[in-house]
C-alpha cells in the first residue's frame, strides 16, 4: 500500500466503521437509561452521565455505588481504577496521528473506548484526526441517545417490568469478563480473587463498601502481577 493510500483515511471513513459501533450502542445504552429510571434519578441526570463520563461499565459501577450510599471520592477513585487502561488506549493512537494534531488529542482521547479503540487500532492505514472524530463521535451520539431513549421507555414500562431490569448491572458485567475469561482463565482467576477479597472485607466491616471494591481491586491486580509474571514469557514461547 502506497503512503498516499495509507494517509487517504477521511472522516467517511470513520462514519462507516463506526455504525457496526452505533448499533452495538444503542442497546447497551438504553439498557443503561433504564436502570437510570429504575434507580430514582432524573432524566437530566441520566443524560448528563452519558454525556460527561461517556464510560459504559463505569457508568453501571457508579449507579450501584450510588444506590449504595458510596461517597463521591470513592466513586471516583474506583472509577479511574476500572478506566485507566484508557490511558494506554489514547498514547497509543496518539502516536498514530500527524504530530500537528496535537490540539485535537483532548477531543479524541475523551471519545476513546474499547469499541472504538479496536476499531481504530486495527486500521492499517496512518489514523486522522477527522477518521477518530467521525468514528468515536457517533458512537458518543449513540451513547448519550440510547441512554435518553432507554430512559423514556423505562418510564413507560410497569413497575415490575423495571424492577426486573436491575439484573441489567450484572449481565453487562457479565457481558464484559466473558470473551476475556474464554481467552485465558488467570482472568476468570483475577475476577474470583477480587470477588472474594470484596467479600471478606465487607464482612469484616472494617471499612465503607466503596473503599471494599478499591481495596479489592488493587490488592488482586498486585497479586496477579506478582503470581502471573511470566505470563509475557509464555505466550512468546
Amino acid at each position: 500500500m502506497s503512503n498516499d493510500q495509507r494517509s487517504s483515511l477521511t472522516m467517511a471513513d470513520g462514519l462507516s466503521v463506526g455504525l457496526p459501533v452505533c448499533i452495538g450502542y444503542i442497546p447497551a445504552a438504553m439498557a443503561f437509561g433504564s436502570l437510570a429510571k429504575v434507580e430514582g434519578f432524573s432524566l437530566t441526570d441520566g443524560f448528563l452521565f452519558s454525556s460527561v463520563v461517556f464510560a459504559g461499565a463505569s457508568q453501571f459501577m457508579a449507579l450501584h455505588l450510588l444506590r449504595l450510599g458510596v461517597g463521591f471520592g470513592q466513586i471516583v477513585l474506583a472509577t479511574f481504577l476500572l478506566n485507566f487502561r484508557h490511558f494506554f488506549m489514547s498514547a497509543s493512537l496518539s502516536t498514530r496521528l500527524h504530530k500537528d494534531s496535537g490540539r485535537w488529542l483532548p477531543l479524541v482521547a475523551f471519545g476513546v473506548t474499547d469499541e472504538t479503540f479496536s476499531v481504530a487500532a486495527t486500521r492499517r492505514e496512518d489514523l486522522t484526526v477527522p477518521f477518530l472524530l467521525a468514528l468515536e463521535g457517533l458512537a458518543y451520539s449513540a451513547w448519550v441517545a440510547g441512554t435518553v431513549l432507554g430512559y423514556l421507555v423505562a418510564s413507560k414500562l410497569p413497575q415490575s417490568v423495571q424492577a426486573s431490569m436491575q439484573v441489567a448491572l450484572y449481565a453487562m458485567f457479565i457481558s464484559i469478563l466473558a470473551p476475556e475469561a474464554r481467552a485465558s482463565w488467570k482472568v476468570v482467576a483475577l475476577a474470583a480473587g477480587a470477588g472474594i477479597i470484596n467479600a471478606l472485607l465487607t464482612s469484616l466491616g472494617l471499612m465503607a463498601s466503596g473503599w471494599t471494591l478499591i481495596v479489592a481491586v488493587i490488592v488482586s491486580a498486585a497479586l496477579g502481577t506478582l503470581v502471573f509474571e511470566d505470563t509475557r514469557e509464555d505466550v512468546r514461547a
